[in-house]
């Protein structure tokens, strides 16, 4: 047999495959028909997006994978064959801080697929107000990046917010250097936002130290003002490159290889059990020696491994602060129900922000 024949024999295989894939797909958004048919019947059509039920899924195609596609990429096209399926039932509208560009859209596009209707907002707390309101079904918004920390307007929202944590979107952050020109002597002045210029110093006092830097709002703003201008450029995501026609002058210039940022999902309900949760809190203790000690000695005698905590200005008093834990496990598990009874007896304040499955994309 030739080289060519043995081509063709394969490349026969992939054909029928593709019909056999095609098959499947179709069934498989069938039954999604089905299901929201027998929601209707049943009034459980509120409660269409499982948040627990696609964490589950997406975990068991990963563990099941024989390759050799990678399991987060087997992963990714699996999420968005169910964002599809999920839209026969019900389109999400998704918000997300803006403008169309921003990491927080790829963190919410990754999280729910293409197949959803992604509506951005200028600001964090619009994001919040359009999920309370019933705009939006739910949000997404940046809590924390492994080089610069917390987003503290994120935090800020929860406390008087009653939304609730339905899940969590980790997105590997890579920073590019866009402009319109092509030499990095011409770049006169750098656009972006305050967080990404500190994720990108070291870079930009090695290669640019006399440029300005002017922080934004968002760096799909910036990468909006570059274009505008010849002797100025944008830190952003390739995003932005495409969508404002920017050259990439530099790649990949963040200081830390591994910057990462952590996206929460809120909505007006958190999500049940899916194996492997986190639970979200917001406490406060009295301002005194061994007071958050004592707080927080329930989940050590649980056996509850604390993840994070973060500490805030309450605005009820000078020097008075709220944390912000997350812990391991559902609050629905006997061993952290035992320990959020104790943390609200010994606690000021003790709220649960949300329990949601951990990322696993």
């Amino acid at each position: 047999m030739t080289g060519d024949e043995r081509l063709q024999q394969v490349r026969s295989r992939i054909d029928h495959i593709d019909g056999e894939l095609l098959r499947l797909i179709s069934e498989r958004a069938t039954l999604a028909q089905q299901v929201a048919r027998i929601k209707e019947e049943t009034g459980a059509l509120g409660h269409f997006y499982r948040p627990e039920r696609e964490a589950d899924i997406l975990r068991r195609i990963k563990s099941q994978n024989p390759g050799p596609l990678e399991g987060e990429e087997v992963a990714r096209l699996f999420r968005e064959i169910m964002s599809a399926c999920l839209a026969l039932e019900r389109p999400l509208a998704v918000g997300y801080l803006g403008p169309e560009g921003t990491f927080t859209q790829a963190a919410a596009l990754k999280h729910f697929g293409h197949s959803v209707q992604a509506l951005p907002f200028g600001a964090i707390g619009d994001v919040f107000r359009e999920v309370e309101a019933g705009s939006c079904n739910f949000g997404v918004v940046p809590v924390e990046n492994s080089t610069e920390g917390v987003v503290n307007h994120t935090l800020d929202m929860f406390m008087r917010s009653p939304l609730r944590i339905a899940g969590e979107v980790t997105l590997r952050i890579h920073h590019h250097l866009l402009g319109r020109g092509e030499r990095l002597d011409a770049v006169l002045r750098i656009f972006s936002h305050q967080q990404s210029l500190a994720q990108c110093r070291g870079w930009l006092d090695r290669h640019l130290p006399r440029a300005e830097r002017i922080a934004v709002g968002s760096n799909a703003e910036a990468a909006r003002l570059a274009a505008l201008h010849a002797d100025s450029a944008a830190v952003a995501g390739e995003a932005a490159a495409v969508l404002y026609d920017l050259n990439i002058l530099a790649e990949r210039i963040e200081d830390e290889p591994g910057n990462t940022t952590r996206f929460l999902v809120i909505g007006r309900e958190d999500a049940p059990p899916s194996g492997c949760d986190k639970t979200s809190l917001l406490l406060s203790c009295r301002n005194e020696a061994g007071a958050l000690h004592r707080l927080l000695t329930p989940l050590a005698q649980q056996g509850i491994s604390m993840t994070r905590i973060e500490s805030r200005p309450s605005r009820q008093g000078v020097w008075d602060y709220v944390f912000f834990v997350d812990i391991s496990g559902h609050r629905e598990a006997p061993e952290v129900a035992a320990a959020l009874a104790a943390l609200r007896a010994a606690a000021n304040l003790c709220k649960v922000l949300g329990s949601y499955p951990e990322a696993v994309l």
